[in-house]
């Protein structure tokens, strides 16, 4: 299906949802001040897979949004690795910048190069550096992700990342997926990479409703039942105090007492006395 224009606004619409997918991530962690189930070898696992990514977008002459998505992953997902070297490793801020700068240099430096290099291949009709481009992409995204479904299996709970984060990452992959439809050849790999992801990213949305969002559930469940049961007690004590009030309180026909009735009640009583003593 040869539509440029779909193809360029589902791809930017990919780019936009990649540039922004980490920064709820920063943001949470920056606020925790730790980064606690958040694993460190994801984030360099993804700034690894955005060199091989890169380059077989580029050399592949995707649209422009789809051959900048692979420089934001990588960019995002080292500054989330400092992070995690920041606040849990307990690195200062200079050896962070330091490391990271150096990292991202090399696999700029690496990544250029290897645009130019395979550019020569495929002028030829040699396809498969791309194809191994493509593969070790699909490998360091699926282990990064991998990686975390560990941490799930270990611990029973889906801690130390941004659901949100998870959810817009997941709307990069399927955007970016339909958006390949849209290209003048369907490219299979560039399918199984985003798709891969994506399937991966549904799975720990999965993981997180049994393990966080139903327990959640069955407490607030349980705690409204209880606070129920609480309200039907003091009701039921109130209706009983009630009951009690009532059964004490004097008839109805001495409430209706007039004057004259109780005079009447003196002189009847005055009578008898009378007649008693007589």
């Amino acid at each position: 299906m040869d539509s440029p224009v779909a193809a360029n606004v589902l791809g930017t619409a990919g780019a936009v949802c990649w540039s922004i997918q980490l920064i709820p991530q920063i943001w949470i962690n920056y606020r925790r001040h730790h980064t606690t189930g958040l694993q460190p070898s994801m984030m360099l696992l993804w700034a690894f897979a955005g060199v091989p990514l890169g380059i077989y977008n580029v050399v592949s002459g995707f649209n422009i949004a789809l051959q900048i998505q692979p420089q934001i992953l990588t960019f995002l997902s080292l500054v989330t690795w400092a992070q995690c070297h920041y606040y849990s490793s307990k690195w200062d801020l200079k050896k962070c910048l330091g490391v990271t700068s150096a990292i991202g240099i090399t696999l700029g430096g690496l990544e250029t190069g290897l645009i130019f290099a395979l550019r020569i291949p495929k002028r030829n009709g040699l396809q498969w550096p791309l194809t191994l481009m493509a593969v070790l992409s699909a490998v360091f995204l699926s282990l990064g992700v991998l990686r975390h479904y560990w941490d799930i299996y270990t611990h029973k709970t889906v801690r130390g990342i941004s659901f949100l984060f998870v959810f817009i990452d997941a709307l990069g992959d399927l955007t970016s997926l339909v958006s390949i439809f849209f290209e003048r050849h369907l490219d299979v790999l560039g399918m199984v990479i985003y798709g891969s992801e994506l399937i991966l990213w549904i799975g720990v949305m999965a993981c997180g409703g049994w393990f966080n969002l139903k327990p959640w559930v069955e407490r607030w469940l349980r705690k409204k039942r209880e606070e129920d049961s609480q309200m039907a007690m003091g009701s039921d004590e109130v209706q009983r105090h009630n009951a009690i009030t009532e059964h004490n309180m004097p008839s109805s026909t001495s409430v209706f007492r007039t004057p004259s009735s109780e005079d009447n009640v003196v002189v009847r009583r005055g009578a008898r006395t009378s007649e008693i003593e007589v």
